[in-house]
């Protein structure tokens, strides 16, 4: 199959470029500058200049494709609801490209947009009161939306907030710089709230086997290997590779600690993907959490 897709610079998109090439699939990749579209070609795709605001762009790739994975998102979270306007534009103009072709558009959300507190599951819509991540939901609808008047195979992908692996620069790489900074590994409260996982791999087979088997139109996808991972046991798993103290913090004290991070730090987020196993036939290989902070490349 030939996927475009987007966001193939990132963390998760190099892993999903690499999954899909090594299955032999031919991938385009969308490019904003001459800088990107390098990357992208040294990574084996060809290219596509573009950014998602560049509508005709995007429907011009989505027309030449047998599959879509839209991954790029930006993550501005002083304005968040302004890049959710954007995103949903460009799923607009993706599935307009394939319209009334069947073709899978693989769309990515995530899973802090579910209720809080609560095991979620594919059939769980998305929580209003989730904020700021809530707005995001709005492309989970508009992409269901679209799955029946387009017809097209259009599918919602709710990832894990934590992705780990190499080259990770999101959840783990904050919390281990501000334990370095502040001289104590800390989580928040008694430190049983649970992060959802998965390595970042093991995501990108998953997209791979999403745009392979015939997934029903409309459905939700969870990319979880990990249901929860108890923050506690994120801090202590640092602290002993750091040496540091493991320390509680309370929620008043979280900011001085984890900064802007201290309002994703403390949420419990525990998610199931039992449904997502059994559709797609995957099952996650690669290290737990916990063993790539101990084992992988964070401190190195």
């Amino acid at each position: 199959m030939h996927i475009f897709l987007t966001g193939g610079n990132g963390f998760i998109g190099k892993a999903v470029i690499a999954e899909l090439l090594s299955f032999g699939h031919t991938v385009t990749g969308l490019a904003r500058s001459d800088e990107s579209a390098q990357i992208l070609i040294s990574l084996g795709t060809s290219v596509h200049k573009g950014s998602l605001s560049d509508l005709h762009a995007l429907k011009e790739g989505a027309a030449a494709a047998d599959a879509v994975i839209h991954l790029a998102f930006i993550h501005d979270f002083s304005n968040f609801a302004a890049s959710v306007e954007i995103d949903k534009a460009a799923i607009e103009a993706m599935a307009e490209g394939m319209k009334g072709t069947g073709k899978p558009l693989i769309v990515t959300s995530g899973t802090l947009l579910m209720r809080h507190g609560h095991v979620g599951t594919e059939d769980d819509a998305y929580d209003t009161s989730a904020a700021p991540f809530d707005v995001r939901g709005q492309s989970e609808e508009l992409t269901k939306k679209l799955a029946k008047d387009k017809g097209i195979a259009a599918v919602v992908v709710r990832l894990a907030p934590v992705v780990h692996g190499d080259t990770d620069k999101q959840f783990v790489p904050i919390v281990i710089a501000a334990a370095r900074k502040n001289g104590v590994s800390a989580y928040i409260g008694d430190g049983l709230n649970r992060w959802p996982a998965t390595h970042v791999l093991d995501a990108a087979a998953a997209f791979r086997l999403a745009v392979e088997r015939k997934v029903p139109p409309g459905s939700t996808l969870h990319f979880v290997a990990e249901e929860g991972v108890q923050t506690k046991d994120v801090a202590i798993a640092i602290g002993k590779k750091l040496g540091l103290p493991m320390v509680s913090k309370k929620k008043d004290e979280a900011a001085e600690h984890f900064g802007w991070f201290a309002s994703v730090a403390g949420i419990d987020n525990p998610v199931s993907s039992a449904k997502t196993k059994e559709m797609l036939g995957w099952t996650p290989k690669q290290p737990s959490l916990l063993d790539d902070i101990r084992n992988g490349t964070y401190f190195t």
